[in-house]
């Protein structure tokens, strides 16, 4: 999630080797990042990564019959730490602790081996030369086609909040810049910020483009402002439900995610039951005139719910084999599935209970069809479509 390199300032290049920018980072950057909260990891490159080094002459070796295997084992034998338990002294508790590592390379040369035939104890540095080294180097970090530098890349924690985590690595990063040497610097060049920002960015717009669309579209078509209304708010409302759902199992709000909604499904069964009401009002009016509105949603919602909610539930299923996808496909495909399945399953509870429930409430019995632009519109279209569908009838064996 954050990538840096340490950068040393102009007039302090000679005072820093490889060597001693890989203590840095290894030291004093890595341990500080990897306290932050949803922080894994801390991965450094480039460098040298200084290591004891025992340079073994086989011609000293010999002379004091001593095999690799025996300096190999007194190495590891004089090397640890150990723990011994605890005293209790009164209130007090004493933990024992045993500290044997080599902490220069003195005390490596004056590690035993084994007891010289003369009696005085043969030591590393008898039969070897001890010195600084550096580890087997797999590769290199450049910057800028300037030369060789390190750095390091900061992995988060699997779950952790991405935007959380950059923020807090940033912060630590700014307090660590105060402690680093005079001629250093922690210069980041990869910060996810920049996609998190613009993957949410784009999940807005996209979001608002097709409300704002859909939203047109119904007000155009249904011919009814209120009617356009109920149905356009069935777009938030199954946002909510997905969302809450998402949150519930743990499904990252995301570009792929958020992105595969669509508002034509959600409203798809809202709108057969509110244009079953509009027809019932518009072409049933001496009936409607003596039943309240109460009753007119009643019949209309319980005539085509089945309608609507069967069309809903066909899409859910299609979205379920997706959901046994494994792998790197189900990674990507599981929250796009599960997303739009949740919004779909709120779509048929809102088609339930909301709909019927303001469409009640918000439609007026004086609905007037006639001269509004959508049945000027749907006129236009039904005049189109009138000779396909008769010619089409007519010809039943060829169609």
């Amino acid at each position: 999630i954050y990538q840096y390199s340490i950068r040393v300032l102009p007039g302090y290049e000679k005072q820093f080797s490889l060597a001693r920018l890989r203590d840095v980072q290894d030291w004093l950057v890595k341990r500080q990042l990897a306290g932050v909260p949803g922080v894994v990891d801390v991965s450094s490159f480039g460098g040298y990564l200084r290591e004891y080094e025992v340079s073994v002459d086989p011609n000293r070796l010999a002379a004091n019959n001593v095999t690799m295997a025996e300096l190999y084992q007194a190495l590891q034998d004089n090397n640890a730490n150990t723990g011994g338990a605890y005293l209790e002294r009164g209130p007090n508790a004493y933990f024992i602790r045993g500290e044997g590592r080599a902490t220069s390379l003195a005390d490596l040369g004056a590690t035993v081996i084994k007891q010289a035939a003369a009696g005085a104890p043969l030591l590393v540095r008898d039969v070897a030369t001890v010195r600084m080294g550096h580890a087997v180097r797999y590769g290199a970090m450049t910057r800028n086609g300037e030369g060789e530098t390190v750095g390091g890349i900061v992995l988060m924690l699997k779950g952790a909040s991405s935007e959380n985590t950059i923020k807090n690595v940033k912060a630590r990063v700014a307090e660590i810049q105060k402690t680093l040497p005079r001629g250093l610097a922690v210069t980041p060049f990869l910060d996810r910020t920049k996609l998190i920002d613009k993957a949410i960015a784009t999940v807005e717009h996209n979001l608002v483009e097709g409300g704002v669309i859909v939203l047109l579209v119904l007000l155009l078509l249904l011919g009814n402002w209120r009617a356009g209304v109920v149905v356009a708010l069935m777009i938030p409302l199954c946002m909510l439900f997905a969302l809450g759902m998402m949150s519930l199992f743990g499904v990252s709000a995301n570009l792929m995610s958020l992105g595969a909604l669509d508002f034509g499904l959600i409203v798809d069964g809202a709108v057969i039951i509110v244009e079953a009401v509009i027809f019932h009002l518009v072409h049933q009016r001496r009936q409607a005139a003596h039943e309240t509105m109460d009753d007119i949603t009643d019949k209309a919602a319980t005539r085509l719910m089945s309608s609507a909610l069967f069309g809903q539930l066909i899409i859910l299923i299609v979205y379920f084999p997706i959901l046994s996808l494994t792998g790197i496909e189900g990674k990507m495909f599981r929250p796009m599935a599960l997303t739009v399945s949740f919004a779909i399953v709120g779509a048929m509870l809102l088609c339930l209970t909301y709909v019927p429930a303001a469409t009640a409430w918000a439609l007026k019995k004086d609905i007037k069809e006639e001269g509004t632009l959508a049945y000027r519109i749907m006129k236009w279209l039904h005049r189109g479509y009138d000779p396909i569908i008769r010619a089409a009838l007519g010809a039943r064996a060829v169609v």
